[in-house]
């Protein structure tokens, strides 16, 4: 596969931004429990543009997503898949920054699931 600016980030993409935060000793203060969860995800944005992305964790409440490219705060579609079955949610993109190798992560809330 080509690799482009927009391209999907790689397993070890995902892996080596993640060892790069290194463990913290602060505690976590967030309302929700998060999980780990990598899997490849595509997020359409209010513009029509499809960016490419794996996900880092996902709560109740939101989702973290690792990509190539900015992601502007703001409503987005972001289609998950797993070998079975594909999620499709709405989600208002809360933050997005920079990291290491040209990657961005970002966070967001669930708005709703989009009707069908």
């Amino acid at each position: 596969m080509e690799d482009t600016p927009w391209s999907r980030p790689t397993m070890d993409d995902l892996k080596h931004v993640l060892e790069s935060f290194g463990k913290s000793d602060t505690v976590n203060i967030r309302d929700v429990d998060r999980l780990e969860l990598s899997v490849p995800a595509e997020v359409k944005t209010a513009r029509g543009n499809t960016i490419s992305a794996m996900t880092r964790e996902i709560s109740r409440q939101g989702l973290g997503l690792l990509h190539k490219g900015m992601l502007n705060p703001g409503e987005v579609n972001v289609k998950l898949a797993s070998e079975t079955r594909e999620f499709e949610y709405r989600v208002q993109i809360m933050w997005c920054t920079p990291c290491e190798n040209g990657m961005f992560i970002s966070g967001g809330e669930f708005v709703t699931k989009p009707e069908n």
